[in-house]
């Protein structure tokens, strides 16, 4: 693993929201409301959309049953809004957008993330309210789910193969699993902050990101340092186990705790069954392998890690099979995208 980037690029704005599409296509979002397109390893912008209103809170790729791309849908104050991936402008605006669906429900209720179903079907959202909902993507009805984290929510995934259930995160420190049809809660995981060490007092556990692998396996990362990866949901080959009526994920008898850093772990994603990726407020990207012993119980091993140069603060990440890329802003508050082969 080199340590130095395979490449850097430069923004005028912070870079809010990342997302790496088939073939690593780079999608970029930043503070002032634009979004730029990439086709890595170049650092060329291919197409970029302006004005879409606000910061660009995130990202999400919208994919036909071939695995091509369709649209991908941007978080953006209150608003989700859709882009064709054949879009042929290489400047567009909010004009050439394929649809608009206003989610935040009042002023302050901005956006947070957006993730769409395995299948294609579904938009899921958070909001600075702690709403959890889903868009039905073919007639745009919008439904909310009947409980809600006690304040900002900030993160959710759908859980593979099971598209009428997801996970999310909030700054309660709550992890909450929804059945989206029914719109409520199946379970749900209260994180407590760990006994201070040493007089240090970290911040309170806040749910920052949230990460599900194809398997089932997911992670939380936290903002006092820590990961929690949960084995409960797991699908696995060789288990004698019936696959349970609902996703188990957040039994925490079946989870542990990584303690990634001494500061906000900003993100967390699986890039593939057995690595995951961690990244801190300061630019500190770790790898981590984790898989099951001979006794069956989960364990992470920490691989290599690096630390993102003239980052000053790290606010996004995304990682694919061959690449780990973190956005945030550097010592001038310019936007800086930096780009590390993950093998």
């Amino acid at each position: 693993m080199s340590t130095a980037p395979e490449a850097t690029i430069s923004i005028p704005s912070p870079v809010s929201a990342l997302s790496l599409g088939p073939n690593d296509t780079l999608c970029v979002g930043s503070e002032d409301g634009s979004v730029r397109w990439y086709n890595l390893p170049s650092t060329k912008v291919i197409k970029a959309a302006k004005l879409l209103g606000a910061e660009i809170a995130s990202i999400a790729w919208q994919l036909s049953k071939k695995n091509e791309p369709v649209a991908i849908w941007v978080a953006s104050g209150r608003q989700a809004i859709c882009m064709p991936a054949d879009l042929q402008k290489i400047i567009a605006t909010v004009d050439d957008a394929s649809a608009s669906v206003e989610l935040g429900q009042d002023e302050d209720d901005v956006l947070n993330e957006l993730s769409i179903s395995e299948n294609g079907k579904q938009l899921a959202f958070t909001s600075d309210s702690g709403c959890v909902g889903i868009v039905d993507l073919s007639s745009h009805a919008i439904t909310r789910m009947k409980s809600r984290h006690n304040t900002v929510c900030g993160s959710v995934k759908f859980i593979p193969d099971r598209p009428s259930e997801l996970v999310s995160g909030g700054y309660d420190s709550a992890l909450l699993h929804f059945d989206t049809a029914q719109g409520t809660i199946l379970s749900r995981l209260d994180i407590s902050a760990p006994p201070p060490s040493e007089g240090i007092s970290l911040s309170p556990p806040f749910v920052l990101s949230v990460t599900v692998n194809p398997a089932g396996l997911v992670a939380a990362s936290t903002a006092d340092g820590r990961v929690w990866v949960g084995g409960g949901g797991e699908k696995r080959p060789i288990s004698k186990k019936k696959r349970s009526r609902k996703w188990e994920g957040l039994r925490e008898d079946e989870g542990f705790w990584l303690q990634v850093a001494d500061g906000p772990v900003v993100s967390s994603t699986f890039s593939d069954s057995g690595r995951l990726f961690t990244c801190s407020l300061l630019g500190v990207i770790t790898e981590y392998k984790v898989k099951r012993g001979e006794d069956e119980t989960l364990q992470a091993t920490k691989g290599w890690s690096v630390v993102a140069p003239t980052l000053e603060k790290v606010n996004a990440m995304a990682a694919s099979q061959s690449r780990v890329v973190v956005g945030g802003f550097d010592k001038d508050g310019k936007g800086i995208v930096q780009i590390f082969q993950a093998t």
